[in-house]
This record gives C-alpha cells, sequence and structure tokens, in this order.
C-alpha cells in the first residue's frame, strides 16, 4: 500500500506499506516526527484512502464497506482529545449512546479516569466545558481513552493518545488494556519506547518506508534506528 496527498502526487508520504495485525494482538508504530505514522492510521478509518493497494479488514477492502459501517468498527482515538460541552457521561457515551452507567464505570477505571471523576462536583453528571478546557491535558486524554472503550470496537487506533500521561498512568493504563480487552486488535502510534516496548509487533516508520518489523528484543538487535530511539530514551540497563 502506498499513499500521497493529492495536493503532491510526485510525494508519497507512505510507500510499499505491508503488514497484518490480528485479533487479539496488539502493533505499535514508532519512528521521527513526520515519517509517516499518523497518516498510516488515518486510512483505516478512511480519513484518506490509499493511492494504490489495499487496506482489507476481515478479508475485505475497507472500500467496500459502507463508511458508517467501517467506522463502527473502529475506535479512533486521537493525540488531541476531542471533547464537547455536555456531562461527562454524554461525552462517554457519544459512541455507543445506550451503554449502561456499569459500562460506563468499568471504562473509566480502564483508562485510569475513575478517581478524578469522583473528585468532581456532580462526578459522571458533571458537565464539561468546551473542549473539555475545565480539565488538564492527562484528564481529557483518559476520558477520550475510556470513550473510545465505551464504544467497544473491534479495532483500537491509539494515534500517540497515552502522550499527555505520565509514565505511571500510562503504565496502568495499557496493563488494563490487556487484561480486559483480550479480542480487539490495538493499533499504538507512539513517540515513547515505554509505552510499546511488549507490543506483539512494533513497526519502525522511517520517511514513510518500514525500515523495522518484529519485537522489541528483536528490533533492539536488528534495527539500527529503533536502537537509537531506544537508546535516547532509555538506561543504560534497560537497553542490556
Amino acid at each position: 500500500m502506498s499513499f500521497f496527498y493529492p495536493t503532491s502526487p510526485n510525494d508519497p508520504v507512505l510507500k510499499n506499506i505491508s503488514f497484518t495485525a490480528e485479533p487479539g494482538q496488539t502493533v505499535a508504530f514508532i519512528g521521527s516526527t513526520g515519517c509517516g505514522k499518523t497518516s498510516l492510521v488515518q486510512l483505516i478509518p478512511r480519513m484518506y484512502d490509499v493511492s494504490s493497494g489495499r487496506i482489507l479488514i476481515d478479508g475485505v477492502d475497507i472500500r467496500e464497506y459502507n463508511i458508517h459501517d467501517l467506522r463502527d468498527k473502529i475506535g479512533f482515538i486521537p493525540q488531541k482529545a476531542q471533547l464537547f460541552t455536555g456531562t461527562i457521561t454524554e461525552n462517554l457515551r457519544f459512541g455507543n449512546p445506550d451503554a449502561s452507567m456499569d459500562e460506563l464505570m468499568r471504562a473509566a477505571d480502564i483508562a485510569q479516569a475513575s478517581d478524578f471523576i469522583s473528585k468532581r462536583e456532580n462526578g459522571f453528571n458533571d458537565m464539561l466545558a468546551e473542549g473539555g478546557s475545565n480539565l488538564s491535558g492527562g484528564q481529557k486524554q483518559r476520558l477520550a481513552i475510556a470513550r473510545g472503550i465505551v464504544k467497544n470496537p473491534e479495532i483500537y487506533v491509539f494515534d500517540d493518545s497515552f502522550s499527555a500521561l505520565d509514565y505511571s498512568t500510562d503504565l496502568k493504563l495499557r496493563t488494563r488494556l490487556r487484561k480486559e480487552i483480550k479480542d480487539a486488535t490495538m493499533l499504538i502510534v507512539a513517540q515513547r519506547i515505554g509505552t510499546i516496548r511488549h507490543a506483539d509487533k512494533i513497526i519502525v516508520l522511517d520517511e514513510g518506508r518500514i525500515v523495522g518489523q518484529g519485537t522489541h528484543e528483536e528490533l533492539m538487535k536488528n534495527c539500527r534506528i529503533y536502537y537509537d530511539i531506544a537508546a535516547s530514551q532509555l538506561s543504560k540497563e534497560e537497553l542490556i
């Protein structure tokens, strides 16, 4: 699969991309800024269409799906949380209007949002300002992740969605995700090695191409770009 923006047909953003992600797997993407990570995951819900090649879900070209049916399969959580004026409950139910309070509470618990919700004056009925401006960046991100969990999709796409979280919260959240959501496919774009090192498969992008693919341990041995990213973030003990 390859992709270029219509305004730049001679400058492909993604070139000859090929990978598989199975149900229950976590597949992560890492690389320098501008390497094509976000462009890649935005193709899955058809924010754009591929320029050549195909993206298949359950063996079906995504262009053959009704767009609403396709997006019902996907929970897309962007780096910048998109919240609206309304209660926390209304925001969490955005992708699943029939979700029960038990489902909302479970999602908030997995997303490490329960504590700060319980401390708000009206709990789940507390009003959010436009864009969630009365929350911190980490709180907004946790609510956005909880909303994705409430939707209960087949495929989760986390587009650098953990970047606003401190490492401890990031770790707790990802641990709960792995434990509680076992059958869905998870695609994670990240800048931090710590966020993705336990993924089933890590794909390293550089200038729109895949330059490495494997587990953390495999890439540390055979992908120089991945090793250099890790070396800039991890301690000497962690690199061994």
